[in-house]
């Protein structure tokens, strides 16, 4: 292997050990104005207004989620939770693709990141991102915990991530569904991945990862963002995709632990990452302050967003590229984040789901057996596409709030949940930041400052000893009143004119709630099987 002199501080522990010979020039752990002048020299990416880095990710403007493989192997075979999410793939043609994928890095230059996940040290994991692209390893930089001078002389990976998007793979030969792939191997510690450019597998795989270590020592890992108030307390924010996990956790009266991956120990909440992966469609100053600076900043990356090929200057409204819109930067851009990524128990937790129904409460307070039943559920709902004329709302229900990314049984994670909530006593909250007053497509999204101050009033104890009414679909308890917020929209029913349209959409998402638990059966005790909807 050859070293380009110069190229960055590296390990003494050598890319033969993942099988990568007969190199071109290997970059190592290059710094972020290094990785720049890459960038640009090789033309990656473009420098837009105010020095962030814009770049695009190809015709994969997302995750591939039919194109991610565990490899099925004798030490993890009888952990895994099998299935459509966490589909198997021989070892035969893992192998067959590292060493193909190895002979065709031979023709280019490699970047090499050797970074940790894992805030806590107890629980810290030493990983390397190495990459086809300057860019996607100044992303690895952004987003996992940067190693020291002296930590990198002696960093030795324990998971490696070979990401090598211009290498495909045969599906008649490689077993996977299409040139794209994403495989993660346990045995071999090794996370191989192709034919896609969308940087947030990397940081995807990673966490896919954590989620099968960390409960096996007692961990519950977990998809959320996390702050903590003046008194340190802290709250944890559950959601999928597009319901408000990073803009609400990122308020500039709290501190940002963390806004995606987390794990909850005997010690408390810590943050997997060292940056944050914020969508941006959409994005403004006066909404969200905080995550708007951080485009406007040296470091910044901004993947697919429209870029304006003379100012530079970006535009956050267009989303003819793509609506996944991202900016990846390191947490230090947040002003009030969190150094250490390390916070107590926490004293509430908030589900978010962006109810496009139009008929789950803006708030309510969730019982233990409802948080694990709503946990096991994992339900938002999107916007069906218009193209066919279909403007019903279309359902979703991921597990966790994170069901791609958990590789053993769900059950495993609602269990570590509860004996959490059990020792610490954390209340559990459904926050909807979807629709009011009717369905996606005749009622109104609800307006972010008044889920702020609904969030904010949990979070300053407003509502601990607020009498609630149980609705009478979903069992859930809702305040009677909540500082700064109408009391006549915290019930739904009451902001829709057809009462009638309102019972018939809610019975229609209760039954959608019923089947989908269908499938934890008798796994689930009698408790949190019977917090469900009630069905009529």
């Amino acid at each position: 292997m050859r070293v380009k002199k110069g190229a960055g501080q590296y390990s003494r522990y050598g890319l033969e050990h993942h099988g990568l010979t007969n190199l071109g020039e290997v970059f190592w752990n290059l710094p972020t104005p290094r990785l720049y002048e890459k960038i640009m020299i090789r033309g990656e990416g473009r420098l837009s207004h105010l020095g962030p880095i814009a770049v695009r990710s190809g015709h994969h403007t997302g995750r591939s989620a039919d194109d991610k493989f565990i490899v099925r192997e004798s030490s993890s075979q009888k952990d895994i939770f099998w299935g459509k999410i966490n589909p198997p793939l021989a070892e035969k043609y893992f192998d067959q693709l590292h060493k193909r994928m190895a002979l065709h890095l031979q023709t280019y230059d490699i970047f090499v990141q050797d970074c940790f996940v894992g805030a806590d040290l107890e629980f810290r994991l030493p990983i390397r991102v190495i990459s086809q692209y300057a860019w996607h390893s100044l992303f690895a930089r952004n987003m996992f915990i940067q190693a020291s001078p002296k930590e990198l002389t002696t960093h030795f990976p324990e998971f490696t991530v070979i990401n090598a998007p211009r290498f495909h793979a045969n599906p008649k030969l490689d077993g996977t569904n299409s040139e794209t792939f994403i495989i993660i191997n346990i045995k071999k510690r090794l996370v191989l991945i192709g034919g896609t450019s969308y940087a947030g597998e990397t940081k995807k795989a990673i966490f896919t990862v954590m989620n099968y270590l960390m409960p096996k020592r007692g961990v519950l890992s977990m998809h959320c963002s996390a702050s903590s108030g003046r008194d340190e307390e802290t709250a944890l924010f559950f959601g999928l995709s597009g319901t408000g996990k990073t803009t609400l956790s990122t308020d500039a009266s709290r501190t940002l632990i963390g806004d995606d991956e987390h794990g909850w120990s005997e010690e408390g909440v810590f943050n997997f990452e060292g940056g944050c992966y914020a969508k941006l469609i959409g994005l403004s100053r006066e909404a969200e302050p905080e995550i708007y600076s951080t485009t406007r900043r040296f470091g910044t990356i901004l993947e697919n967003v429209a870029l304006d090929a003379c100012t530079r200057q970006v535009d956050f409204e267009d989303d003819s590229f793509t609506e996944n819109t991202r900016g990846s930067y390191h947490i230090t851009a947040i002003p009030n984040a969190s150094i250490s990524g390390l916070g107590r128990h926490p004293k509430n937790i908030l589900f978010l789901s962006a109810d496009a129904f139009g008929v789950l409460p803006p708030i309510a307070k969730l019982t233990r057996d409802q948080a694990i039943y709503h946990f096991l559920s994992g339900y938002t709902a999107r916007v069906a596409g218009t193209e066919r004329g279909v403007d019903e709302p279309v359902p979703v229900f991921s597990a966790c709030y994170g069901a791609p990314f958990m590789p053993l049984n769900p059950m495993r994670y609602a269990e570590l949940l509860g004996k959490k909530l059990d020792r610490h006593r954390s209340q559990v909250w459904l926050i909807n930041t979807g629709w009011t007053g009717g369905t996606c497509a005749t009622g109104t999204r609800m307006p972010l400052q008044r889920t702020r101050a609904m969030v904010k009033a949990v979070l300053d104890g407003h509502l601990d000893d607020v009498a609630t009414e149980q609705e009478t679909f979903f069992g859930l308890h809702i305040p009677l009143s909540c500082p700064g917020v109408s009391p006549e929209i915290l019930h739904p029913r009451t902001t829709w004119r057809r009462k009638e349209e309102y019972d018939r959409q809610a019975r229609k998402l209760a039954g959608m709630f019923a089947e989908n638990f269908q499938q934890y059966g008798k796994q689930a005790d009698r408790g949190v099987r019977a917090s469900g909807p009630t069905v009529r």
